[in-house]
């Protein structure tokens, strides 16, 4: 088994026990698959540290629910901050341990975190391809829960993280023709208040 195949075994692993379902599989998981594979179409000769961090975005994210931390747009943004470093950690130590190179750790990490997102091209194309994972994985389950005028603000402020290629990617994508119609109001919505400024 070769060093990278051995990483994702070892992230999927750690992801096995996610209480969270998606299709009768562990969430983060699917979420891990997918996030690589949205990073494939994005960049086809992806370097390793990109696909390693993309498979690990969410790693043993329910170890800390968000409900741990107070209500709130600021005990959310802490939530994800600390999530974000907890995520690298993790990552560093499970790719230590199957025998990844430090060079390659290190970049993992700082794409994790997203450090460098304004200013980094890779970093900006694993934003993209988590941001089309929530998309496939989390929109429907959301509509479910949320108003439409909220759910339209939920997608465009994921649509705002996004490049050109990855919006085009998820304009492209198939889903269900009531949420494919929430991610034209909120493009639409978005590209309104861009003329208007």
């Amino acid at each position: 088994m070769d060093e990278l195949a051995a990483a994702f075994e070892a992230i999927d692993a750690a992801n096995a026990a996610d209480p969270t379902l998606f299709d009768g599989e562990p969430l983060a998981q699917v979420q891990g698959r997918l996030a690589d594979g949205w990073g494939l179409q994005l960049v086809p000769t992806a370097s390793d540290a990109l696909r390693l961090a993309a498979r690990a975005h969410h790693l043993r994210r329910w170890v800390v629910p968000r409900s741990s931390y107070p209500d709130g747009r600021p005990g959310y943004l802490r939530w994800r901050r600390d999530q974000k470093t907890r995520h690298a950690e993790e990552l560093a130590e499970l790719l230590g341990a199957v025998g990844v190179g430090a060079e390659t750790i290190d970049r993992a990490r700082l794409i994790v975190t997203k450090t460098g997102l304004a200013s980094d091209p890779e970093v900006q194309r694993f934003e993209d391809a988590v941001c089309l994972t929530f998309l496939d994985t989390q929109l429907g389950s959301l509509a479910e829960r949320l108003e439409r005028v909220h759910m339209i603000t939920v997608i465009q402020k994921t649509l705002a993280k996004m490049s050109a290629d990855g919006i085009a990617l998820a304009l492209a994508m198939r889903i269900p023709d009531h949420l494919a119609e929430l991610v034209g109001a909120a493009l639409a919505a978005a590209q309104s208040s861009d003329t208007e400024a």
